[in-house]
């Protein structure tokens, strides 16, 4: 078995790795851009929160089962202290409709640490999508949910 080709050595490099790894199908690409932790996390869409390397791996299993996931990142905001990145960010994410193709989007956020290996994944969060692309909303002051 060939070793999966692991993401070089930045966040953007990491993320990059992900989402091709997610367009494409490849299982051990993807889960070579989570970092060794047992404490990982994972939520997709709507769906319920996965802790640990066995249950985002199965997940994914399931979704490449279906083929591959055709989402990619846009409109990416970083915040990068050079051990923690968060990348909050757009996926457009083709979809097949009665209507034929069509685009969903979705809000995710993304959480890399910096480990000896490079920069590895240790929180994925995606919300539940939407047929259109969500505003973008800046205020200089805070905003309460």
């Amino acid at each position: 078995m060939r070793k999966p080709k692991l993401p070089p050595g930045t966040p953007d490099d990491t993320e990059a790795a992900f989402y091709d790894a997610l367009q494409h199908a490849d299982i051990e690409r993807l889960m070579a851009c989570w970092a060794d932790e047992e404490d990982i996390v994972c939520v997709h869409p709507g769906g319920p929160r996965l802790i640990g390397h066995e249950a985002i791996r199965s997940t994914f299993e399931a979704m490449f089962a279906n083929g591959a996931v055709m989402a990619t990142p846009e409109k990416l905001h970083r915040h990068d202290d050079g051990h923690c990145a968060v990348h909050s960010l757009v996926e457009r994410v083709a979809v097949l409709t009665d209507d034929g193709p069509q685009h969903a989007y979705v809000l995710a956020t993304n959480v890399y640490i910096k480990t000896a290996q490079g920069w590895r994944l240790v929180a994925h969060h995606a919300s539940p999508g939407t047929r259109v692309e969500p505003p973008e909303l800046s205020s200089q002051k805070p905003l309460l949910h």
